[in-house]
Parts: structure tokens; sequence; C-alpha cells
């Protein structure tokens, strides 16, 4: 029994009548704050190329590009959809191990529903497993692949042709051969997030995810691919072979609590890692009434990746929207110009604010040892600021707004999503949406109709 095998066969035997309530409350709403990204992200830049690469490429009319209507092959639209999720770094966040955003696999499952008219409680089952397999993959190395130079992509590949696969109808040995030609072809570099950074940035999960839609798509037509692309020669295991590699929990699957309960939410569109030094931050501001002109200095101390990869010297001027929302330097400065992070923050004309320029040059990150001692259990963050008045002032914030153990209410999810709607999304449609969302497999509808209202 290869891992691959066994995890088919978790995937073709879980129902969703096997789900607890709070399991489908929960895919439902990431899958509400997921469309959410998508419609906040729509007139990007970045956004809109990558619109027009998709349009030109052309093909069968399978399924629906959020926002434009565009129905074109599964593939490329689940590579679309998931740019959409992905691009404002605002949607959910899994990092116990490896760091991962598991929604980014969303949408390789409502391109497949859509395709094989799936309904809506097969899409929401699919999710749950989505968040299963992505989160396991997080745990199952010590340290994280992630910690030696690997981008969380490289697990995602193993993720998004099981539940294409499943929407399609794949048996068992399809699917081991859909996992066998993702998982062997989409190993991503960490440098797409490292230094000065680009729309790979935002790009390399959604290619894992549009990966695994084309390897079930070639499965489904009989296509082979390695049986053993894990545990077997070569495989994973042999050649990323620098970390410890838990193998039980890739295999089996006897835990009660469903994986999807672990995962967080984003209240700022930025690297998870930023999340509680922008809190802290905010929190000095609003409790002692800050402006940007009282600040003499802030001292940020926090892990030594965030001190690293979050503030090098490309971090403290950020000239692109991706280098701004991974410099950790950067958001803590909107934070204390603004109030607030929000998508509007990493655009151009915010992006070169001069209160915030000055702003940056008083910020100085500093990596803490017994910070890095709670990695990655605790993302404990300390902030400081100095006034001009020489007054002194300090926050510490181990869990972020959003995560497990500091929630969003359904209604903080909902103006969240209301938010990152506002002036592109009609107030009527929203509503339509949430309510779809909200009870997605309630009624029996299908995937295709689900699609629809998306359109705008």
């Amino acid at each position: 029994m290869s891992i691959t095998r066994q995890m088919a066969d978790f995937v073709l035997s879980l129902k969703y009548t096997d789900l607890p309530s709070r399991v489908l409350h929960e895919a439902r709403r990431f899958t509400l704050d997921s469309i959410g990204c998508a419609f906040a992200a729509l007139n990007s830049p970045d956004m809109i190329a990558a619109h027009r690469y998709v349009a030109k490429l052309g093909g069968s009319a399978d399924s629906t590009i959020i926002g434009s209507g565009l129905k074109t092959n599964a593939a490329d639209t689940a590579f679309m959809n998931s740019l959409l999720v992905r691009a404002l770094d605002y949607n959910d966040i899994f990092w116990e191990q490896d760091p991962s955003h598991p929604s980014d696999i969303l949408p390789a499952i409502w391109a497949t529903a859509e395709k094989a008219n799936r309904s809506t409680q097969d899409l929401l089952l699919a999710s749950v497993i989505a968040y299963e397999l992505e989160c396991r993959w997080c745990l199952a190395a010590k340290p994280g692949i992630r910690e030696i130079g690997w981008h969380h992509a490289s697990l995602t590949q193993f993720v998004s042709p099981f539940v294409a696969g499943l929407m399609l109808g794949l048996n068992r040995d399809q699917m081991v051969a859909a996992a066998g030609i993702s998982g062997s072809s989409h190993f991503t570099l960490g440098g797409v997030v490292a230094g000065h950074l680009t729309n790979m940035k935002n790009s390399a999960d959604p290619m894992a995810v549009e990966a695994g839609v084309r390897a079930a798509l070639l499965a489904a037509e009989g296509y082979s691919g390695p049986l053993q692309v894990i545990e077997g020669k070569e495989g994973v295991f042999e050649v990323i072979n620098s970390v410890q590699w838990d193998t039980d929990i890739l295999g089996s699957f006897s835990d009660k609590e469903f994986m999807i309960l672990k995962c967080g939410y984003k209240a700022f569109p930025t690297e998870a890692l930023t999340h509680q030094p922008i809190s802290a931050a905010l929190l000095i501001r609003e409790k002692q009434n800050l402006s940007p002109a009282d600040i003499q200095s802030v001292l940020v101390e926090t892990t030594t990746r965030g001190a690293d990869i979050l503030s090098d010297a490309s971090k403290f001027d950020p000239q692109t929207k991706e280098t701004a929302d991974h410099s950790l330097p950067y958001c803590i400065a909107a934070a204390l110009a603004d109030g607030h992070v929000l998508p509007s923050s990493f655009e151009k004309e915010n992006l070169f604010n001069p209160t915030l320029r000055a702003l940056l040059k008083k910020i100085t990150v500093k990596a803490d040892k017994e910070i890095d001692n709670l990695f990655p259990q605790v993302k404990r963050a300390r902030v400081t600021i100095t006034t001009k008045k020489n007054e002194t002032f300090t926050e510490k914030v181990d869990y972020a707004k959003g995560s497990p153990e500091n929630p969003l209410s359904d209604q903080e999810l909902i103006a969240k999503f209301e938010a990152n709607c506002q002036n592109i999304v009609p107030e009527n449609q929203q509503q339509h949406i949430i309510d779809a969302c909200m009870q997605l497999g309630v009624k029996e509808k299908s995937s295709k109709e689900f699609m629809e209202i998306l359109v705008l």
C-alpha cells in the first residue's frame, strides 16, 4: 500500500454524511472568504494580465472564471481562479510546521465540480478533503521544507490531483496515477518568496493547483504516473532527505478532529508572520492615540525568519506590491500611518506615500531567541514604540486575529467579505453570494448554479 494509494482510499471512502456540522460550517466560511479575496483582486494589473493569457489560450467551455464569467477548460479555470484567491495574500493560513494556504486549492474543486456537474454537497466534501490533505502535508516534515528552501506549492501538487480526481469520478488506480503525475512535476523553489518579489510569489501555488487538475484529466484518459512518488526510489522522501518525514500523518486518517478546524483566516492582506507585529503596533497606536508625527523609533522583535526574509534590504524600500505585502517594516509603517492594513495599502499611490516612507526609516527589526524557541507553535511578536517625548510603549501578541485561538466571528468574516467586494460587486449580489455560501449543501444545488452567481 503506497502512501498515495492510502490517500486515494481516504478520499474515496469519506462521505458528506461523515462530516460534523462544525466542519461543514468552516468549509462554507472558507469558501465565502476565498471568493471575497478573489473579487478584491479582480482589477489588479497582474490579474488582468493573467486573464488575458487564459482567454487567449481558449479551450472547451467546461467551467467559469470568477468575475468575468469567461468559460474555458477546467485546468485553466482552476489556475485563474486560484490566482484570484491568492493574489492579495488575504486568504487563509495554516502554519504549525510548514506554512500553507489551503484555500488556494478550492478552485481546483470548483472547476472540476462544474465540469462534472457535481452537487454543492460534493463540492463541500472535496473542500474538507483539500484542507485535510494539505494540512497533513504541512505537518509531515520536521523542520518544514520551507526551512530548507522549498515553497509550499511543492506540497499542494500532491493534494490538487486528489480533489480534482474525486470531482471527475476517478477510481483508486486513476487517483494514484494523477498523484504520481502531478507530484513528480511541480516542486517549487523558495526563491519565489525571497528577496525582491515578483508576480510569481502569488502564482506558485495556483500553478500547482492547475497541475493537479491536468494530472487528474490525464489520468481519466488512462495516463499513468509513478506509483510510489512519495516513498519510492528517488521519490520525495529520498530526494528531500534533510528533513525528518512523518509517514503516519500522511497515510493514517484515524484522527477524530478534521484539520480544517485548525486553519486560520487572515485579518490583514499580508504574509502571515507580519500579523502579530501589525496587531501589536495597532494596539499601541490606538491605546496611546499616536500619530506618525509622534513617533521617534519602532523596534519589532520577531523570529529569525521575520528578521531575515521579511526584513532584508529590499523590504525597507519595496518597489512592488508583492514585495510590500511581504515586507514586515512596510506593513508596520502602513499600520502606524493609517491605523489599518487593507488591500489599498499596497496600491501604487500608497506604496510611495511620503508619510509611510518616513516611518520606514524609523523601524528596526530584530530577531529574538526566546521568540524563536516558541516558533512555530506560537508566533510571538513584540513591538516597542518610542515617541519624540521619550515615552516608551510595548505590546506583545502571540495569536493573530483570525487564528483558531483568536477567531473571526461569522459577522467579522462577512464584514471582511463585504469590504473586499466594495465598489466591485453590487450589494444585492453580495448578499446573494453570502447566503449561497453559508447555505452550501443545505439545498441540493449544482456547482454550475453556484458558479453562475459569481459572475458580475
